[in-house]
């Protein structure tokens, strides 16, 4: 099977490929520069392409001679706006729509788009409400096609090696003293990379996948304060953890907004927390997943970071 993988050289996108070149399958990987996707490169059956994802042309020939298609592309930062802002309306509405219309322009057989748990026309977050309307416009395209399909996962927050979540904080503890947040008591159901990788290959080979919608989580839903007390203490920095007053919070986050690069927390961000981030039902048997503990993964990737700072 020949896959075009967007999103292919990010932290979820790696794993996926290197899955499906292991079972043995050809994968289209486009990036904006050619260097990102260096790490994929020794892989035998890996086309990695610098490519505009963005351009209609571009992605008509990307997907021209492909079986199945897999959208990664997410972003957690976008500038303000209603319903949601223009990144974010980029990322997650604008190109989800592109690839649909054109695997089906195609007639690419599957596509597989990776969206969020949480995912909703009324959530209280933009990234929440974009990735509703990114939902939206692939099951729009494909109205009426009868023998192509799509498949959606709504992961949560997603955690393995190189993760931004626990090894944020794992890194956050590292050098402070005390870890201080906003919605620190919502609650999160982490989802181990290499079972949303299973996800997506059941998606892409099994019938009842077709046209579905599947939540991705773990087997165990926890606050955002016991996980940032389980990075600090896993990467051994063990650090007391403070719940702060929403509008702190949000004062906190309207400040890291202002300082260069990815803040480390936005106001969005904080908009996402203010909804519980957990599954609604056990996972679909047709996923062939078995959700893997937080605790069977997280203290050996930590651990090695704690050798490694020592």
């Amino acid at each position: 099977m020949r896959v075009l993988v967007t999103g292919g050289t990010g932290f979820i996108g790696q794993h996926l490929v290197a899955r499906l070149v292991a079972e043995g399958h050809e994968v289209v990987v486009p990036t904006r520069r050619y260097a990102h996707g260096r790490d994929l490169l020794p892989m035998p059956t890996v086309n990695v392409l610098q490519a505009d994802i963005y351009d209609d042309a571009v992605l008509g020939r990307l997907v021209s001679g492909c079986d199945a298609a897999v959208n990664l592309v997410g972003i957690l930062h976008s500038r303000r706006g209603q319903p949601y802002g223009p990144d974010f309306r980029r990322a997650h509405v604008d190109l989800p729509e592109k690839i649909a219309k054109a695997c089906v322009a195609a007639r690419v057989r599957h596509f597989v788009h990776v969206s969020a748990l949480g995912a909703s026309s009324s959530g209280t977050s933009g990234y929440a409400r974009s990735k509703a309307d990114g939902e939206k416009v692939i099951r729009d395209a494909y109205t009426g096609q009868s023998d192509l399909y799509f498949s959606i996962l709504q992961p949560s927050v997603v955690f393995g090696p190189e993760d931004q979540f626990m090894n944020l904080f794992a890194r956050l503890a590292r050098c402070m003293p005390v870890l201080a947040l906003a919605g620190a008591h919502a609650r999160l159901q982490p989802v181990y990379v290499g079972d949303v990788v299973k996800a997506v290959l059941a998606c892409l080979t099994h019938p009842k996948c077709r046209n579905n919608t599947y939540e991705l989580g773990g087997p165990q839903a926890y606050t955002l304060a016991e996980l940032v007390g389980f990075a600090a203490r896993w990467s051994g920095h063990p650090r007391p953890v403070v719940s702060l007053p929403w509008a702190v919070g949000y004062l906190q986050a309207s400040l890291f907004e202002c300082l260069p690069g990815q803040p480390i927390m936005s106001r969005d961000n904080l908009d996402s927390l203010k909804a519980d981030n957990v599954l609604r039902a056990p996972l679909a048997p047709e996923l062939g997943v078995v959700p893997t503990p937080l605790e069977a993964v997280v203290p050996g990737y930590l651990g090695t970071q704690r050798r490694r700072w020592a």
